[in-house]
């Protein structure tokens, strides 16, 4: 089915099938199932105004295209074609207001209706690096409203009305009907190229030494690593890492070379592990990582608790889900200490749960934080189980936690060069540490990395192995961000030295993935 429209004298008027059948579906069957509440939520959106009103804001060429049910690609292209032509026909409005709240930025946005919109705006407010402090919003029906109240990283409300500006303009052109923005459509994990990078996505059992093994045999295979981002939760591991060719500093286009990295990194993963394996399957396209690695680990399944301690379950968030019975709502409640981009990670829990939010409250008070989303899941049901209740409890336990660590933070930062990493991760390996978390970056020729650690046996880090470690590095080059807490005995721990010992014996040559020397 092809619906044109196209200016004569002046006019505009429709090709050869009529304008009901914009919203007619799939053709060869008729009307698909979802064509009538599309029209209606068409209807309810922009009131009495026509489809030709419409049209007389459009290009000359108007063109939507219809496919088979048994063509599933075909089938999100006319998915995303539609969700251009609403885009279009009300492109969304941002409005920035310094006035009205004494201590911080007011950002409304007002847009179409669609299933993952709120994502979208938080993600963006996010990569923008502003706090959201409070925030309303309102998506019962065919629009959308968010208010929210922003300020900067020092708490400062955005000031300098350049900033204000182009905030707003890159939240219009981000949310416009022609952008590139889009949740990641690929679920699997594994080796994908764009045009500056390979991206290697990795989950797998979490161990001591993992990161040093992994970043070993990617410097063997002459892969340089540019930016990377690794998390752990409840035993498991995900990775995103972006790695060049260590000769040309571009992406690895070989086939047979991705084949290989993907083979030895597949050998690391799974090492001795008889638990939960590794998962190393080709992928496609670019993803937002933070956004990526919610979905990597929310598949491997984090959120299933290994111990039941009691003493653990007092330091998990406060989640509860009850349901409003009268409006048919599941309503989540979340209270938690307040930090950075606590709101985008639960709102891609939400998301890749298939849930969808309806309204929400937000509110920072001093430390805490207070969330309140009215949802129901993406068949428009509330929560109706005991154990679907306590999964989604899980998941946003799991959702928070994943990026929040009371590990020792170290930061690195000294000029880049060839296996800087790899050398870096085997000093901590071979002292004893384990990486819990690692942010790791490239910025004009430098290399910013910071480093969450513990001991191989989960415990704080003794200060006389930081010592040693930062005077191995370099004491410029790697900084302490937190004090270590110094024991009053210079006994050291037998524990540490046990363990130290053996994961400095697994060698590489040991797992055979490299020949000796």
């Amino acid at each position: 089915m092809v619906v044109a429209v196209k200016e004569v004298g002046g006019e505009r008027e429709w090709g050869p099938k009529a304008p009901p059948f914009l919203f007619a579906g799939r053709s060869g069957g008729g009307a698909s199932p979802g064509g009538r509440e599309r029209e209606e939520s068409l209807c309810s959106s922009f009131g009495s105004r026509t489809l030709l009103d419409f049209a007389v804001g459009f290009p000359l060429l108007l063109v939507i295209s219809s496919c088979s049910d048994s063509d599933p690609g075909s089938s999100w292209d006319m998915d995303d074609e539609y969700e251009k032509l609403i885009r279009r026909m009300n492109p969304p409005r941002v409005a920035i207001d310094n006035e009205t709240c004494p201590n911080a930025t007011v950002i409304q946005v007002d847009s179409a209706n669609k299933h993952g919109i709120l994502l979208e705006v938080v993600q963006i407010l996010t990569d923008l690096n502003l706090i959201i402090t409070k925030a309303y919003i309102s998506s019962d029906g065919g629009w959308f409203m968010d208010v929210f109240n922003v300020t900067d990283r020092e708490g400062k409300k955005l000031q300098d009305k350049a900033t204000v500006k182009d905030i707003m303009d890159f939240i219009c052109k981000s949310l416009g009907a022609d952008s590139s923005f889009a949740p990641s459509k690929s679920r699997s994990v594994g080796v994908a190229s764009s045009a500056d990078y390979t991206s290697i996505e990795l989950t797998g059992t979490d161990r001591p030494g993992l990161l040093s093994e992994v970043c070993a045999v990617l410097n063997n295979l002459k892969c340089s690593v540019v930016n990377a981002e690794v998390w752990t939760h409840n035993t498991r591991a995900a990775a995103v890492m972006h790695v060049t060719d260590e000769d040309t500093g571009l992406a690895i286009a070989d086939a047979e070379r991705l084949s290989r990295i993907k083979k030895l990194l597949s050998y690391v993963l799974k090492g001795n592990s008889k638990s939960r394996g590794a998962r190393t399957a080709l992928s496609s396209g670019d993803t937002h990582t933070e956004r990526r690695l919610h979905q990597m680990m929310f598949d491997d399944r984090d959120y299933e608790r290994q111990d039941h301690d009691p003493n653990n379950e007092k330091l998990r968030p406060n989640v509860t889900v009850d349901n409003w019975n009268d409006k048919d709502y599941s309503v989540v409640t979340i209270r938690c200490k307040d930090r950075p981009k606590l709101l985008f990670d639960i709102v891609c829990t939400l998301t890749d749960m298939q849930y969808v939010v309806f309204h929400a409250n937000i509110d920072a008070v001093g430390p805490e934080a207070y969330q309140e989303f009215y949802v129901r899941h993406i068949d428009g049901f509330p929560v109706n189980s005991e154990a679907e209740r306590q999964r989604v409890i899980q998941c946003l336990e799991a959702a928070i936690e994943r990026r929040v660590s009371e590990d020792l933070k170290l930061e690195l930062c000294t000029g880049d060069r060839v296996g800087l990493l790899s050398d870096v991760t085997r000093i901590f390996r071979e002292n004893g540490l384990s990486v819990t978390r690692a942010e790791v970056s490239t910025r004009g020729g430098k290399a910013v990395n910071t480093f969450y650690v513990r001991d191989a046996a989960g415990n704080p880090v003794d200060a006389g192995a930081i010592d040693s470690i930062r005077q191995a590095i370099g004491l410029s080059v790697l900084q302490v961000k937190d004090e270590i807490e110094r024991p009053k005995s210079p006994q050291e721990s037998p524990t540490r030295f046990l363990f130290g010992g053996l994961f400095k014996s697994r060698s590489l040559c040991n797992l055979g993935l490299l020949k000796p020397s």
